[in-house]
């Protein structure tokens, strides 16, 4: 595989109060979110920053490399913008699940600030400015899993770690979803 692919930087730049459609990759595109216990680190840190009130979060999908997410920032987290609180939480939490496995040396990094990186520095965030952009981008969320070269599910409300069924007026799985619609 050719390493430049990793090279390539995407700029990321969150306002309060804005929704974004945001992106964030597991560093080198490794499939670290294909296990369920990785998922829920990652749906679990979206109920706790929900909780505080620091950020809405109107949809997702978990894909086995990525997330994305439609979620607006509503406050910081001290001192920092809460989708920074979320990486380093949960990139905390993926070095605690895998402290034990082989796993963890594929995310080893000669850093002086750390000795691991499990997201890649280039999160893509695109501002949502009007009501037509976010049903393109609250489609390609839901239509994600479906893709052929992933083939997750075969309707975008049987893939349980995305806000699809939320959004098909099924069961709300995920208590901290809050409804697109109203925003416009």
């Amino acid at each position: 595989m050719d390493d430049k692919i990793f090279e390539h930087r995407r700029k990321s730049f969150i306002e309060l109060d804005k929704i974004f459609f945001w992106t964030a990759t597991i560093n080198k595109w490794q499939r670290l979110l294909e296990e369920d216990n990785f998922k829920e680190i990652i749906i679990n840190s979206l109920r706790y920053l929900t909780s505080l009130n620091k950020i809405d979060v109107f949809a997702f999908v978990i894909m086995p490399n990525h997330v994305h997410f439609l979620w607006k920032m509503k406050a910081m987290n001290g001192k920092e913008m809460p989708h920074v609180s979320f990486l380093k939480h949960t990139a905390h939490l993926f070095k605690k699940q895998l402290k034990s496995s082989d796993k963890l040396k594929s995310y080893a990094v000669d850093a002086p600030n750390k000795s691991y990186e499990f997201w890649q520095r280039d999160s893509l965030a695109i501002d949502i400015y009007a009501k037509d952009i976010t049903y393109i981008k609250l489609d390609y969320i839901h239509y994600n899993p479906l893709q052929d070269h992933w083939k997750l599910a075969s309707t975008p409300k049987d893939y349980f770690y995305s806000s699809a069924s939320f959004y098909e007026g099924e069961a709300n799985a995920f208590n901290f979803l809050k409804d697109i619609c109203y925003e416009f």
